[in-house]
């Protein structure tokens, strides 16, 4: 074995990623608070938690490509379809817990995991994985194979091989050698049944027994490396986050905060930021998301990817760059635009930074009394993606609101509704989405949704659907007044500030966020904690990395349920197995 200073693939994972927003000062920040928490140990006063139960969930393709990139290299390129995703309590992140592979699926993960094995072990980027070199390029070489497959394995399985696992591997790429005499075709074919596995594909969590607690349960410390990392990272654990499982340092309260803070002070959890944020604001709808081209010719395939990538940026920037008050988001008149963006938005965008270099992407702040400097809900990533092909909706808007900003349901319309005089854009009776809406309400049946959510998205109305800017609709001025919740508002600036001082709106993201980083719903035992995170976010100005912190260095996130840990290791076992 190599030494780890050497080891190339361990310097790979832990390289942090070029990523595209961050500023020095994101760095400077997280450092200087991990230096800060370094000396303190974990809340005294955090509540009790009985736990929930553990989970066995499908990666998700992104953190499939993370792992990919962070083990091979960042070039491999990943052709074919994954499996559909499935949303549930808001969250693919939850979804994906819910979800198996199918046959067809299966096929599909497999010739992924081929072509991946192929290029990490073509001259490129075999010196990244193997630690060792053949005797012979034509002949099996047991001791080379087998060191390289145990190392692989960690970081694809986030924990060792069992003996069974590893002898497995070494005889599929033995038998592969002695049919294709060459041993690191042989040894590819190996590693794609790796990576074809169900222990690849599927992040499974594992109960134990908890020395420091007699009778209750606790997730074992490669488990909560899983947790750590891909809540944080949005990937597989580093070598030296699975080094602190292997050694014990994750059940101490000091291992875990050390860990738990390395993490926070490097670059990469820009990476996990964004990961959750795309999956709460739905932004994977990106990907079957169009608009009209006769309407809107302008808003092309690029300007929907560069839609989803204003809001995370603006994200970035005010919750970590600035490590402002989440609430900011809906009020911030701060943003960033590129020549793309700025046609969208009628606004003048510079194509190249003061210095002459290329740099599409630039900040921009809105003036003061710019109807327009209303947070990251009047973004195209929003008002667009939360309209219809041809046509706004006020109705969708709010509903998204509603139900991704505050996480209240919003039944869906009786199938027998009828929508002609909403859709009908061209009416000279009822010119303006608010008259329409108001006409199409008077049924008993439509009277209720639409009273909590059209306010809302009627203050939306100065953006059509594809995110431009407007004062009239067919000649009429547009009234964008309206209440949420009691709240009065004059329009989408004033808007914002209503969802953000709301309590549902603060409320909601934690809910989301430790449903995001469990993979499941909170549990009832886990109500007290709940609220005592709730609470902690707002006694810490609502500071986004501060409620992360406070989730992963809390006992409370590691606990199982003593009623789901009895069965939980077999059932998951039998899950794995039926893949096999």
């Amino acid at each position: 074995m190599v030494s780890k200073a050497k080891d190339p693939v361990m310097m790979n994972i832990a390289r942090p990623k070029c990523l595209k927003t961050l500023s020095i000062i994101t760095s400077c920040l997280f450092a200087a608070m991990a230096m800060f928490a370094a000396d303190l140990s974990m809340a005294a006063d955090e509540p009790l938690s009985s736990g929930g139960e553990p989970v066995v969930r499908r990666l998700l393709p992104d953190q499939y490509r993370n792992i990919v990139a962070d083990v091979f290299g960042s070039d491999i390129e990943i052709g074919g379809r994954f499996e559909p995703d499935m949303r549930k309590e808001g969250l693919l992140a939850v979804g994906a817990s819910k979800i198996s592979v199918t046959g067809s699926g299966l096929a599909q993960y497999d010739a992924i995991a081929r072509g991946v094995a192929e290029q990490a072990v073509d001259k490129r980027h075999r010196d990244l994985l193997m630690p060792c070199k053949p005797a012979s390029l034509s002949e099996f070489d047991e001791v080379c194979a087998r060191t390289a497959l145990g190392r692989a394995g960690l970081h694809l399985y986030r924990r060792p091989l069992t003996d069974e696992e590893l002898d497995l591997r070494v005889n599929a790429a033995f038998e592969a050698t002695e049919i294709l005499g060459d041993f690191y075709q042989g040894f590819a074919l190996s590693l794609g049944g790796m990576l074809s596995s169900p222990q690849f594909l599927f992040r499974t969590e594992r109960p134990e027994p908890d020395p420091d607690h007699p009778g209750h349960y606790r997730l074992d410390a490669y488990s909560k490396a899983e947790r750590l990392s891909f809540f944080l990272w949005n990937t597989s654990p580093d070598t030296e986050l699975l080094e602190a499982a292997a050694s014990g340092q994750l059940h101490t309260e000091k291992g875990l905060l050390e860990q738990a803070n390395r993490l926070l002070a490097s670059s990469r959890v820009e990476d996990g930021v964004r990961a959750f944020f795309e999956d709460m604001l739905h932004f994977d709808r990106f990907a079957t998301f169009s608009k009209d081209a006769a309407i809107y010719p302008k808003f092309t395939t690029d300007v929907t990817e560069a839609s989803g990538e204003q809001t995370l940026r603006t994200i970035v920037d005010v919750l970590l760059t600035e490590n402002g008050d989440y609430r900011d988001l809906f009020t911030t008149p701060k943003t960033f635009m590129n020549p793309l963006m700025g046609s969208v938005y009628g606004v003048p965008v510079p194509k190249i930074t003061a210095n002459g270099a290329p740099d599409p992407w630039v900040p921009y702040t809105y003036s003061e009394n710019d109807p327009r400097a209303a947070g990251i809900l009047m973004h195209a990533s929003f008002t667009a993606l939360h309209s219809h092909p041809g046509r706004t909706s006020p109705t969708l808007r709010g509903k998204a609101i509603r139900e991704i900003l505050m996480c209240q349901h919003v039944p869906d319309p009786p199938g027998e509704v009828e929508f002609t005089v909403v859709q009908d854009t061209d009416n000279p009776v009822y010119k303006t989405a608010r008259s329409r809406l108001q006409a199409h309400a008077t049924e008993p049946m439509c009277t209720g949704c639409h009273k909590i959510t059209d306010p809302m998205g009627l203050a939306m109305e100065n953006f059509d659907a594809a995110a431009g800017f407007r004062t009239t609709e067919n000649g009429e001025v547009i009234d964008t007044s309206g209440s949420l919740d009691g709240r009065e508002f004059a329009n989408a600036v004033e808007l914002g500030q209503v969802i953000a001082d709301h309590p549902a709106t603060t409320d909601c993201l934690v809910n989301r966020v430790y449903a995001y980083a469990a993979g499941r719903a909170p549990a009832k035992g886990e109500e007290v904690w709940m609220k005592y995170l709730k609470d902690t976010f707002i006694e810490k100005g609502h500071r986004f990395p501060d409620l992360m912190r406070t989730i992963v260095t809390s006992a409370a996130f590691y606990r199982v349920a003593e009623s789901q840990s009895q069965e939980a290791n077999a059932v998951m076992g039998d899950s794995a197995e039926s893949l096999n």
